[in-house]
């Protein structure tokens, strides 16, 4: 893959960074010191006994001993410290309405709610279950959860009845939190009736607790059980006295986004999670007192966990909050929310950057982005091409864009720059950072020479990362630890290359890497060779069984115009602008013209679906999917392209 040029951090943007370069020297110099340096930025009730405990390997304990309250750390201690009036959610709704809430008023719906959520007989250590779009009351139940030691567990609110049911069932819930309806692309929808059907016959869901969002008329009811949001708050107090929780004590569940079979729940704590949550927010953020943020994750994805509820707010952050579609009811309405609350910092996904592309850049130059100063991306490695566009078309190219790996396992970021710090390269998360500890090994655990592909592993135990799957610590161990067992390391699943810097450049999935006549080519680098064509907005690259070379290549392609699928002479087009930006091998066999591609709500493309596809299989786990009919429409596209080849 061709590397392209380091960008520096602007010289006046690293004069006033929150860190500087001597943090990675400290950090190497003993890591459990630099944690539990961090972990004194959080108010703790009892300090702990023990920065690390790993007797019950690969389960570990930070902060063992130590107690501390999640709510109070993101909410009352700002309050105490003269800070109610600064603003914590600039909220804005998909059909334009809007809310601004400070901390004190924050304050007192949390404490609010903490009490409704025992009169509903809710105790530590129960789990909620939140079915709800990005909401004030979706951050406001979050954080009352934690404030009684409730473990809770966010859905996204476009799954079906069906994933919500094995993830309440799974979780034994004994709350479900949901809306009467929600916005999806400009049209109000009704949720309680798939959340009613989720919860049949299962007798540990004791109450079903509903938001008035849409404001419907028929909203499904069962009395006895189902209970108004605003009539449960209206009789409470606001003022809560909230207790002290073990820095072991499980925070939340999270479920893995179900690329590959069965959704894990993932069990993250309090104390490490925490600290590595809000240092690495402040660090990688660069937060300042006036800066307006904005991650635009729904809040059921892990991202929005540790980068809009945990993070930001410990640090006392005001942020936006977007409840819609981006393109709802224009392509330009991202940009102009940010022109709106004058955000600094936009934290996005590489998946909507590329939609931004198709629409060229006139769309975020007709309006004012001149506030921001810092841009993010998460989800998958973002292609060079994607990270350019955003710099300059979005950035000005004044703006360090902060690439950020990590997964739901991780808890919070790992491989990343420092924006006052680290030279970046467009399309690496560049290194690990300060504290952590990762590098690309083969099979046999080497480290692979600069270029060479190999799996992504952490390699020291870090304070984010999951304690175990709720219910089957087993299927944490084999997924996770076994297959680097000797080294005690960490199995991300991502395929990944150093270059002579020291870089990390993600490839994709292990499972997404594909073998073409003995030659191991990454779906990421494919993909982004493709992305870098002036016709191609988006592009998702899959293996099928070949009888000659093993697996044939084949992209699946949204263009920048309106090239049909019986386009030839795009197919020849790509197929020679790979060979040229990859290698004569990585040519697609096959190019496909499709309208969508299906992905999870976290910006991820399900290439495991289409490889299925290709290969004539039927699917998999579908339940995180953003839009279902992407998938068919991809079906369609396939058929009709075997039909005419």
């Amino acid at each position: 893959m061709q590397r392209p040029d380091v960008v520096p951090p602007p010289a006046a943007f690293a004069a006033q960074a929150n860190v500087g370069p001597d943090v990675y020297a400290q950090a190497a110099a003993d890591p459990f010191a630099f944690w539990a340096q961090q972990a004194g930025r959080l108010q703790w009730d009892r300090p702990w006994d023990q920065v690390f405990d790993d007797a019950q390997w690969p389960t570990a304990r930070w902060f063992d001993g130590g107690r501390l309250n999640v709510a109070v750390n993101c909410v009352d201690r700002h309050v105490a410290a003269g800070h109610g009036d600064r603003v914590a959610l600039h909220w804005e709704g998909e059909p334009g309405d809007r809310r601004t809430v400070t901390y004190a008023q924050l304050l007192a719906d949390v404490s609010r709610l903490a009490h409704g959520l025992t009169e509903l007989g809710v105790e530590a250590g129960d789990r909620v279950v939140l079915y709800l779009p990005v909401l004030v009351e979706t951050v406001v139940a979050t954080m009352a959860c934690a404030r009684i030691g409730a473990v809770v567990s966010l859905v996204f609110g476009g799954f079906s009845a069906d994933a919500l049911r094995f993830r309440v069932a799974d979780t034994g819930a004994k709350l479900l939190i949901a809306s009467d309806g929600q916005f999806r692309r400009g049209t109000a929808v009704g949720v309680k009736a798939a959340a009613d059907e989720a919860v049949a016959g299962l007798a540990h869901v004791e109450h079903v607790l509903v938001v008035r969002r849409t404001g419907q008329d028929d909203v499904p009811w069962t009395a006895g059980r189902d209970v108004w949001w605003h009539e449960l708050l209206e009789r409470q107090p606001a003022h809560h006295e909230p207790a002290s929780f073990d820095a072991e004590h499980p925070l939340f569940i999270v479920y893995t986004s179900g690329t590959t079979g069965r959704p894990k729940g993932l069990v993250h704590t309090t104390g490490g999670y925490l600290t590595h949550a809000s240092w690495t927010h402040w660090a990688l953020f660069d937060l300042e007192p006036d800066d307006v943020y904005w991650c635009q994750a729904d809040l059921a994805w892990v991202t929005a966990h540790t980068y809009v509820l945990y993070g930001p707010l410990s640090n006392g952050a005001t942020q936006v909050v977007y409840e819609g579609s981006p393109l709802t009811p224009h392509p330009g309405r991202h940009f102009e929310v940010i022109e709106r609350y004058g955000v600094t910092t936009y934290y996005t996904a590489p998946t909507l950057v590329r939609t931004f592309m198709k629409h060229g850049p006139q769309l975020p130059a007709g309006y004012d982005l001149s506030s921001l100063r810092l841009l993010g991306s998460v989800g998958e490695a973002i292609n060079p091409e994607a990270w350019r566009w955003l710099h300059e078309h979005v950035g000005g190219g004044r703006c360090p864009v902060v690439d950020t790996w990590w997964q739901s396992e991780t808890g919070a970021a790992v491989v990343a720059p420092l924006p006052g710090v680290t030279a970046l390269k467009p399309g690496s998360a560049t290194v690990p950072l300060p504290g952590l500890s990762a590098t690309v090994v083969d099979d046999a655990g080497t480290e692979t020479p600069p270029g060479v592909e190999g799996n992504l592993v952490i390699t020291a135990p870090w304070p984010g990362m999951a304690r175990t799957v709720w219910g089957d610590h087993d299927r944490f161990v084999r997924s996770y630890w076994a297959p680097y067992a000797q080294q005690r390391w960490y199995l991300a699943g991502d395929s990944a290359s150093k270059d002579d810097d020291g870089y990390i450049w993600i490839g994709g999935r292990i499972d997404d890497v594909l073998n073409i006549s003995g030659h191991r080519l990454s779906s990421i680098e494919l993909e982004s060779a493709l992305v870098a064509h002036p016709r191609v907005a988006e592009a998702a690259v899959v293996g099928a069984p070949d009888d000659i070379t093993g697996q044939r290549i084949v992209a699946f392609v949204i263009t920048r115009d309106d090239a049909g699928a019986d386009d030839a002479g795009l197919a020849e087009e790509l197929r020679a602008h790979v060979a040229l930006r990859v290698g004569a091998v990585a040519k697609p066999r096959e190019v496909v013209v499709v309208t969508d591609l299906p992905k999870t709500r976290s910006g991820k493309i399900m290439r495991r679906l289409m490889a299925d596809l290709t290969a004539g299989r039927g699917g998999g786990d579908t339940t995180s999917l953003t839009d279902p009919a992407a998938l068919d429409a991809v079906q369609d596209a396939w058929t009709a392209h075997r039909a005419g080849a």
